[in-house]
């Protein structure tokens, strides 16, 4: 089936998070997106858990295998000069090139934008360093929970008067930075698409995470006012929570937007009617307590309160409702076996926007793109790798 990005080909220099996932949008919307590898500084997400099976290697990890559906993996060693030659060369017939290394790697490496737009001058560039390729803070280097930090996001995570307690993961890395990514990515396709002239894309991460925090900058900066943690509140509701239900680790959330959904969580809990939304907790959390959270969503929703189950990953799994989107989709990787996977968070109606093929083996496709693209015999191939390019 033809998909929306059919005949663009992305050179891949990201790894680890961010950048992957950024990319893997692209590849599952259709794009031929080549991954570069080596395996001497392999990808640190390969060597992350959870391995299929229990047992670790750099083509058995989930986290890996998630953030990389639909591409191909090429080994080249940019350490050695021929390997840049050949980069260039695959840059050459090329529509975008990315990477989320630290600012001025990839010039270091002789892949800066100058360098890649002197042999494709149409090409789309797009570099998401922590802070940028420019400033005073540019060559602070950093993950997802330091960008949460830095930019204040941690500042509101919590109760308010303890100390931050987070998301709990890298949440920079896992929506905003590979969102703001891949849309930059795509507009600039759409541009190039219309002129016929390439762009360089500087993304700061950190940038892409304020962009989240709209609302508490302007409260700041216009009325002074320093927001902090809400907890399990939300501004505007009567009420609302997070609480623990009957069974082993089993939890609940409801949302009580106005005094309506309020009095219908008392009724549901058998609660006196008169209990107003600030008063002592203990007597609801009792309710709730006592229980089923899948049995007391459904008595709530059927009152049109706004409520749902925490699901265990393995009810993520079974949920009925991502199944009916299809989230899940199944892949037979040549390793792992059938894996696994998320699929995109959006379906479009007349196309497939979902993952193709399972992630890469290390280097799986090197040969066949050398010999595709790069128009390399066999023995050009095997002296590239002894000497120590194609590794």
């Amino acid at each position: 089936m033809k998909r929306p990005l059919n005949g663009v080909r992305v050179i891949d220099f990201s790894w680890v998070g961010a950048g992957s996932y950024a990319t893997k949008i692209l590849a599952d919307l259709g794009a031929e997106v080549i991954k570069i590898e080596s395996t001497k500084k392999i990808d640190g997400i390969r060597l992350s858990p959870p391995f299929a099976g229990g047992e670790s290697g750099v083509n058995r990890s989930g986290y890996f295998a998630d953030r990389n559906t639909s591409k191909r993996s090429m080994l080249l060693n940019l350490k050695e000069p021929g390997a840049v030659e050949i980069a260039l060369k695959l840059i050459e017939q090329a529509d975008i090139v990315c990477n989320n290394f630290s600012a001025g790697v990839m010039d270091r490496l002789g892949l800066g934008y100058e360098a890649v737009a002197n042999v494709n001058p149409r090409v789309i560039y797009l570099s998401m360093s922590m802070n940028g390729d420019s400033g005073p803070e540019r060559n602070a280097r950093g993950y997802g929970a330091m960008m949460s930090a830095i930019t204040g996001f941690h500042h509101l995570s919590g109760n308010p008067g303890e100390i931050p307690t987070g998301t709990g993961t890298n949440y920079p890395d896992h929506i905003p930075n590979p969102g703001h990514a891949a849309f930059a990515m795509l507009a600039a396709l759409r541009s190039s698409r219309l002129t016929g002239q390439g762009q360089q894309i500087d993304m700061a991460q950190t940038e892409a995470m304020l962009v989240t925090l709209g609302p508490e900058f302007l409260d700041w900066t216009v009325n002074g006012n320093d927001r902090g943690p809400l907890g399990n509140k939300d501004e505007g509701f009567v009420w609302q929570d997070v609480l623990p239900t009957s069974g082993d680790d089993n939890w609940i959330s409801i949302t009580a937007p106005t005094t309506a959904e309020w009095s219908s969580v008392l009724e549901v809990l058998q609660l006196d009617p008169e209990l107003t939304p600030d008063a002592d907790s203990t007597a609801l959390a009792q309710a709730v307590a006592s229980r089923s959270n899948h049995q007391l969503v459904a008595e709530l929703q059927a009152r049109n309160v706004p409520s749902a189950p925490v699901l265990s990953p393995a009810e993520v799994i079974v949920d009925k409702q991502l199944r009916y989107r299809e989230h899940w989709r199944v892949l037979e990787h040549p390793e792992m076996g059938e894996t696994l996977y998320n699929g995109q968070p959006f379906k479009f109606r007349h196309t497939e926007v979902q993952p193709t093929t399972s992630a890469p083996m290390l280097g799986q496709h090197t040969d066949e793109i050398c010999e595709t693209l790069l128009d390399l015999s066999p023995e050009e191939i095997a002296h590239l790798r002894d000497t120590n390019v194609l590794v």
